[in-house]
């Protein structure tokens, strides 16, 4: 016989809208629900757990007597609009398993008597944009043009990150919830975010993102790391939220990647996009901004530029078409620093296999399979 239960509507409507799906079309995907939400009939607990499933909610939310209180860790800065609180659940749920992760590799690395990194919030009282990138480059051992010692800015971006890893600083690439490939982060929501930590800060790059874009996300948040802010941003259009920290991070990144002294000299010689992003190795889309910042192009240039490169870049990635190595995009979803100290953990007896399937969304071969061909 089967076991039906009662739920409270209220309770499915709210999961439902939480999910991101409106009523009806919700209805049209499971047509149950609307015959459970108006009293009609009661589901049983295996579709319950199918519901609970399409709802990205945990099967015992659903018996709580009224929707629990989510918050979101971090503020969330929106481009054109005022911080917000409210983000999709994918989003959601990506910071709050990267703060269990976070969580977790702290108190590892405290009871491994790692010490506290000294450059995060070093400038939290200090906006002096030149001073940040200096200590940036110091703390990092770059100069001010390391990236043209690379053939392109592909080659810098991946240096970059080697560096921003070693020393200490979890950088995550990733564009889906977990490995779930069914369940997107929308570039436009989220671009990135960052959780500061003394011992373990986390960066979280949106992998979806155009890689030109990403570099200056990273070096963004870099700047967070250094005034000691976490956030998260949209940063649409490469514009930053009408914040004080989102626009001192903003023209850090800025003046990191692109040095105004040396960008105004490059112009003068040569008036041109492309060749300005050849000789500071970075991207076409980072000159455009710099030339934005500087006066050298006016907003409506650089919007319609915005978007005919993003064009380009939408039909680059069409034609590399899908598939590719599921160890190496394990990899960057995870953080190989973060692996090493998980792989570490288990070695040791400090963690659970167990725990640290939770800690790396993965279990049983594929776990044994990815430390086996990546540490």
């Amino acid at each position: 016989m089967k076991t039906e239960v009662n739920i409270d509507a209220g309770m499915l409507t709210w999961a439902i809208d939480r999910a991101g799906y409106e009523l009806h079309d919700f209805a049209e995907k499971m047509p149950k629900v609307s015959a459970w939400i108006s009293g009609e009939k009661s589901p049983t607990v295996k579709q319950l757990e199918t519901f609970s499933k399409k709802v990205h909610l945990p099967f015992g939310y659903l018996f709580l007597p009224e929707p629990p209180k989510e918050k979101l860790p971090i503020p969330f800065f929106r481009t054109n609009s005022p911080q917000t609180n409210k983000v999709s659940v994918n989003v959601y749920d990506t910071i709050l398993l990267l703060q269990q992760r976070q969580n977790w590799l702290k108190e590892y690395l405290k009871e491994n008597e790692f010490e506290s990194l000294p450059f995060v919030g070093l400038f939290k009282d200090n906006n002096d944009v030149s001073q940040i990138v200096n200590s940036i480059r110091a703390v990092l051992g770059l100069t001010e043009d390391w990236a043209r010692h690379f053939r392109t800015w592909q080659d810098a971006l991946n240096h970059l990150v080697e560096i921003i890893e070693d020393k200490g600083i979890i950088t995550i690439f990733n564009g889906v919830v977990e490995n779930n490939t069914s369940r997107p982060i929308e570039v436009d929501e989220c671009r990135g975010f960052v959780l500061v930590d003394e011992v373990a800060p986390f960066m979280f790059i949106n992998n979806s993102d155009g890689k030109a874009a990403q570099l200056f996300t990273i070096v963004h948040e870099l700047a967070h790391i250094w005034t000691g802010h976490s956030a998260g941003f949209d940063f649409r259009t490469l514009q930053p939220a009408n914040d004080p920290i989102e626009v001192l991070c903003d023209k850090v990144a800025a003046e990191f990647l692109v040095p105004e002294n040396a960008f105004n000299e490059q112009w003068a010689n040569d008036k041109n996009i492309s060749s300005s992003a050849r000789f500071f190795k970075v991207s076409e889309i980072v000159i455009a901004r710099r030339a934005l910042d500087t006066g050298k192009i006016s907003k409506a240039q650089f919007f319609a530029f915005y978007e005919a490169y993003k064009n380009r870049e939408f039909l680059k990635k069409q034609g590399q078409g899908s598939g590719g190595d599921f160890y190496a995009t394990v990899k960057k979803r995870l953080s190989l620093t973060f692996a090493s100290h998980v792989n570490n953990a288990v070695k040791t007896g400090q963690l659970l296999y167990r725990d640290a399937y939770r800690l790396t969304s993965m279990k049983g071969d594929t776990f044994d399979k990815f430390f086996a061909k990546t540490i």
